[in-house]
């Protein structure tokens, strides 16, 4: 790559990022190619605009859309606890740590194709209020409609935490005629007993033997009158219980939604791999511009190695890894730097 006879591109960056063994600074960068310079790739990422829509034109010809597919849906936070004077930083909540950080929030949106066991990230945003006065709610709102009307994806229904599980979500689910799993918050209050008892928090419900296998219906405060959903009580640890709601009427069973659920896991792989394997949380730079652009490419490059993993029959972190096999391999056998005299 010879930046002196060709113009920089946010093309050269990714390959940056997929190349470079743990450290993502444009220092690293630049210290690593001939006549190219700190403020040079500085400019690069303060001029172009690589919106959402830019994964979207890389991953739609990829894609294997199943009727039986899913949406998913979840936020990260990218963690800046060390960094000082980045625009975008706020102070949220990270389920990494269990606690507040400060960092810059990522909303994600991922399809999911049960029968192949694959995905792949379709959509996601920056959580930044301050600038735009939007929640994660509505990013999430933004992608749905972007997947339901504009991609015009395939899917069975979409899974999503108990974050997003709010009536107008819901309803606008059924709108489209799909399906939903997510957990509610176990104070959320809803009714079992056909208005005979007053709304209580779903933690507090009682369950008989049948309804911890077969689920029961519910209706949630301030639904549509007569609006019923199934709510099944799911065992996730000795110490933590989820309680899913679903308004698919062909489940029956906890261990049918159990199932079902544990497909929004492949959101957190995600979010595993691209923090790994990608640096998306490891740029210093303060302008938001930049920082936005940087998750851009980011996600650019997890979506290269996700398709080259799945041509390979491996993993992200073993393509990762096979670079420095190979830089290895190659010194051990002409060391650049010899041990012996």
């Amino acid at each position: 790559m010879n930046h002196l006879r060709k113009k920089l591109s946010y093309k050269d960056y990714c390959q940056f990022l997929l190349s470079a063994p743990g450290n993502y600074t444009l220092t690293y960068y630049a210290e690593h190619v001939a006549g190219l310079s700190h403020d040079k790739v500085n400019r690069l990422l303060k001029k172009i605009q690589l919106p959402p829509r830019t994964l979207w034109t890389e991953v739609r010809d990829d894609l294997v859309a199943s009727p039986n597919g899913y949406i998913v849906f979840d936020d990260t936070v990218l963690d800046k606890r060390y960094a000082q004077n980045i625009e975008s930083v706020r102070s949220q909540y990270s389920g990494n740590v269990h606690g507040i950080i400060r960092g810059i929030g990522i909303v994600t949106c991922i399809y999911v194709n049960p029968e192949m066991d694959e995905f792949w990230t379709i959509d996601w945003r920056v959580f930044d209020p301050e600038k735009d006065g939007k929640s994660k709610m509505d990013h999430v709102r933004e992608m749905l409609h972007n997947a339901h009307h504009h991609k015009k994806l395939l899917y069975r229904g979409v899974l999503m935490d108990s974050w997003y599980a709010s009536k107008d979500m819901m309803l606008t689910i059924e709108d489209y005629g799909k399906i939903y799993y997510c957990p509610l918050k176990t104070n959320r209050l809803v009714d079992d007993s056909k208005k005979e008892l007053p709304y209580r928090p779903v933690r507090d419900l009682s369950w008989t033997q049948t309804e911890l296998k077969e689920g029961k219906l519910i209706k949630i405060k301030d639904f549509p009158k007569d609006h019923k959903v199934r709510l099944f009580r799911v065992p996730v640890s000795p110490i933590r219980t989820d309680f899913i709601v679903t308004n698919d009427k062909t489940c029956t069973t906890s261990d049918e939604a159990r199932n079902i659920c544990a497909v929004r896991w492949k959101i957190e792989q995600l979010h595993r791999e691209i923090k790994q394997t990608c640096g998306i949380e490891r740029c210093q730079c303060r302008l938001g511009r930049i920082q936005r652009n940087h998750i851009a490419c980011a996600f650019l490059v997890w979506n290269r190695l996700k398709s080259l993993s799945r041509k390979t029959n491996t993993t992200i972190y073993q393509l990762k890894q096979s670079l420095t096999k190979a830089y290895l391999s190659r010194e051990l056998l002409l060391p650049s730097i010899s041990y012996a005299a």
